[in-house]
């Protein structure tokens, strides 16, 4: 066997990895880098091989407790371009297996070098093993909705802004560190930014899959105590009225879904939970 290093990190290891003929991609034991890299470029990916993953099961929850990772990846689980199914047992490397070509990623303290052989007789044995061992595994059970259908849904029945500010609320918890909230958090302080009722928003996300409507009331209590977002009572023609959510700090006023975004999680950030 002839192996020869193919890359010098999981992105361009992964990029090389799909840069081929073959209709599948099976990966086995990936670290949670590894995992997040592959759902992102499996996203933006065109002509994508059909992916199947043999992650182990507490690296895999530990990566899927971020709503973006984990919803992107049930995005391509509903388009059925990702397969996931728990590792049993250990791997000496992670590895991504095609019918033509295995690669090997190895980790060197903080470095990861990818070598690959395409040696027909070798890439034969690894893909009939690991093959087996993912038909033989258990299927995971990803609960996250898929991205597309949050977005779809939350447009069409909380409305087009709020979907607007969803996506740029998302966007800055990704591209900053110190924007961490979770996604009860962002879409309480969509809704309230848009005047929403809170009946409506925890509606839509227990029907979507986000969380419950009593996570919902939980959360939206505690950013009340915080100061973050305030309520205002809607009557209605039977039963107790409605709560409208509202921004609660002038801070939070007349700025953008971003900016929004960053003064909510510095103001949880200086209050006590």
């Amino acid at each position: 066997m002839v192996s020869n290093l193919l890359a010098a990190d999981v992105e361009a290891a992964l990029e090389a990895a799909f840069d081929g003929d073959d209709d599948e991609l099976l990966v086995v034991d990936p670290a949670a880098e590894t995992i997040v890299s592959l759902v992102e470029t499996a996203v933006g990916w065109d002509d994508l091989p059909k992916l199947s993953m043999l992650p182990d099961e507490r690296t895999l929850k530990d990566v899927l407790d971020d709503f973006v990772v984990a919803s992107r990846a049930a995005d391509l689980v509903a388009d059925g371009d990702l397969d996931i199914r728990v590792l049993d047992g250990e791997v000496d490397n992670a590895l991504f297996v095609s019918p033509s070509r295995v690669v090997a990623l190895v980790t060197a303290g903080e470095g990861v070098a990818a070598l690959s052989t395409d040696d027909a007789e070798f890439v034969e044995e690894v893909y009939e093993t690991q093959r087996a061992a993912f038909d033989d595994a258990e299927a995971y059970a990803l609960r996250t909705p898929a991205i597309a259908r949050v977005r779809e849904t939350l447009e069409s029945e909380i409305g087009e802004e709020a979907r607007s500010d969803f996506d740029a609320v998302l966007d800055a918890t990704e591209r900053d560190d110190g924007v961490d909230l979770d996604e009860v958090t962002v879409s309480l302080l969509v809704a309230a930014k848009n005047d929403v009722l809170l009946y409506d928003i925890s509606k839509w996300g227990e029907d979507v899959g986000i969380a419950s409507k009593a996570t919902f009331s939980r959360t939206k209590t505690r950013l009340e105590d915080q100061g973050i977002i305030d309520t205002e009572k809607v009557p209605i023609d039977v039963g107790r009225p409605r709560l409208r959510l509202k921004l609660g700090d002038d801070r939070l006023r007349d700025i953008d879904a971003a900016e929004l975004a960053a003064e909510a999680a510095e103001m949880l950030a200086a209050t006590p939970a």
